[in-house]
């Protein structure tokens, strides 16, 4: 078993990279990125989009969310066109407009977006790749940044609400955390909440309990580490927070109707 690829696309001094979307681009391997947050959109495109074990089909315009620990892969069948954005920790962490960070803790939840207004996010896009290529103003492409991630929001939440519900700060640190608890209590006090009221936010908002949202995060981690790194089984276990390897093991096996050990010797990616 090879090691997963890390990408890295940006250049050193480089904490925000907006360009056009490369148009030889087809096809390629499954890998994840270093530490940053990319966006891509599509207003033309055919093929599908592989992120997390789920395949999407392209439809257009689309909004690709893909956050840093996730492994993805495209698989295109035509010339594309459309327009990439890749952020990194550096830049969400100098960003002194702290709506900007929320935004991108909302977005984040979401695998994809589907926008109906095209010609202005075209024309935001334009707008940033001008303003971050001269690079003079950084609050100038912030505010262009803010604009486009308000407009693309505005699917998923047509009323804008003035806090983040307890289910959205959940899979916010969900999202941010290099390592996984597998409690729901271990979130809810860092919440300041109490498990039955996290679990109701998350039966309100997406009609799981807690527990099915953080199993989610932990199976789908697990399944990265068990595809794509050396890692042996009770390394596994450790790192997601379980008490020991046959913990692990029975947990996997009643949730995904393998072991670890079968699985990682039987599934392969979408070629």
């Amino acid at each position: 078993m090879t090691e997963l690829t890390i990408k890295d696309k940006t250049k050193a001094q480089e904490y925000i990279k907006i360009e056009s979307f490369r148009k030889h681009t087809r096809v390629t391997k499954p890998h994840k990125h270093n530490k940053y947050l990319e966006f891509v959109y599509f207003k033309k495109a055919t093929g599908f989009h592989v992120i997390d074990h789920f395949k999407i089909e392209i439809t257009n315009p689309i909004f690709f969310i893909v956050r840093k620990e996730q492994i993805h892969y495209w698989h295109l069948t035509s010339e594309p066109e459309g327009y990439v954005i890749i952020i990194k920790e550096a830049f969400i962490e100098q960003c002194v407009d702290i709506e900007i960070k929320q935004q991108l803790v909302k977005i984040s939840a979401f695998p994809y977006l589907t926008p109906e207004d095209n010609r202005t996010i075209e024309q935001l896009f334009q707008l940033l790749i001008s303003e971050n290529k001269h690079k003079k103003n950084k609050t100038i492409v912030e505010s262009l940044l803010k604009v486009l991630l308000s407009k693309l929001l505005q699917i998923e939440n047509k009323n804008e609400l003035p806090h983040q519900s307890i289910y959205q700060e959940f899979i916010g640190l969900l999202s941010n955390q290099e390592t996984l608890s597998n409690s729901v209590k271990f979130y809810a006090d860092l919440l300041n909440t109490s498990p039955q009221n996290l679990n109701k936010s998350c039966r309100n908002e997406c009609n799981k309990t807690a527990s099915e949202v953080l199993s989610d995060f932990i199976l789908s981690e697990a399944k990265r580490l068990l595809l794509y790194t050396e890692k042996n089984i009770s390394e596994i276990a450790y790192a997601l927070s379980f008490r020991d390897n046959s913990h692990f093991t029975k947990y996997f096996k009643r949730h995904v109707g393998k072991t670890p050990s079968a699985f990682r010797s039987k599934t392969s990616y979408i070629p």
